[in-house]
């Protein structure tokens, strides 16, 4: 018979599990912006070689090659739905990379990502039904304009509006990826959309690099950006958007200026200012509030 005391142990240790599993998903998002940042950071080291454009080509289609042979997804048995849910992600996945990449050719790292970043944190603040989420949001945002060092006045105005436009297609590929996850198994859909966002960027990238794209140098690099950059991060997330909410997904993503400014100062040698660093505490904080938000909440498990 089973006591009152080992009961209540065996509650404990119940919930004590649930709590760490829900923590899976956060380590998923973390270990995806880790890598994308430090991926975009070796990116900006490659653009002399081949334009932006053809970074992104090249990055899109390496990675397009590899989910393909990994996932082998089929081709048959899905709906018109389906279809459109992954082609859709496929356009936002290529956009969001375009759009940044011309970005971060105009301005630093760290101001780019803090400006794309925006596009995540409107995402949480419009689809949230929490109060609390709109506290984080806030906290986060704080931080990001902290860390562009409270304007954008001196940075390329059309380096700007690419990272805005960038931001918008980020918010565009969190809501499809999460669909898209959905409605494919493993990362079959992350597969399928990664190609169509390669056959759709790869005749800009032939435009703007022509044969640089074959040269031995250059095609090994993009191998390693495609990794970092969207096989390792694009896998991770879309893995995690299946038991993340996107609200809490999107204010998460408020860690990327922090990821950025890190990679800029390992690889591209851009030091932190004390003001940077606090901006980098601010949506530290954002961050774990919404995660202690999520990882507090119950919820009823759902049929995947």
């Amino acid at each position: 018979m089973t006591t009152p005391e080992a009961a209540r142990a065996a509650t404990a240790a119940a919930s004590r599990a649930g709590r760490l599993g829900s923590l899976g998903p956060v380590g998923l998002v973390l270990a995806g912006g880790t890598s994308v940042q430090f991926g975009g950071a070796l990116a900006v080291t490659l653009m002399p070689r081949a334009g932006a454009l053809g970074v992104v080509s090249l990055r899109l289609l390496v990675a397009a090659v590899v989910l393909l042979l990994v996932c082998r997804p089929r081709l048959r048995g899905h709906s018109r739905a389906d279809w459109g849910t992954v082609i859709a992600f496929g356009v936002a996945m290529a956009g969001m990379n375009g759009l940044f990449y011309e970005a971060v050719a105009r301005i630093p790292l760290g101001p780019a990502v803090t400006l794309e970043v925006l596009g995540p944190l409107a995402l949480s603040v419009l689809t949230s039904r929490r109060a609390l989420n709109f506290v984080w949001a806030g906290l986060a945002l704080a931080g990001v304009f902290l860390l562009s060092g409270g304007g954008f006045g001196d940075l390329d105005p059309v380096g700007v509006a690419f990272a805005l436009g960038a931001g918008a297609m980020w918010a565009t590929y969190i809501t499809f990826s999460a669909r898209t996850g959905r409605r494919f198994p493993q990362a079959d859909g992350l597969a399928l959309a990664m190609a169509v966002g390669a056959v759709l960027f790869l005749p800009l990238g032939i435009a703007e690099a022509g044969s640089r794209l074959v040269d031995p140098v250059t095609v090994g690099l993009g191998a390693a950006v495609a990794l970092l950059s969207s096989v390792l991060p694009y896998t991770l997330e879309l893995l995690a958007l299946r038991r993340l909410p996107a609200p809490t997904f999107a204010i998460m993503m408020s860690l990327e200026p922090a990821i950025a400014a890190t990679a800029g100062f390992l690889i591209l040698g851009q030091a932190l200012s004390p003001v940077e660093a606090i901006a980098i505490a601010l949506v530290i904080a954002a961050s774990m509030g919404a995660v202690r938000t999520q990882v507090g909440r119950r919820r009823p498990t759902r049929e995947a």
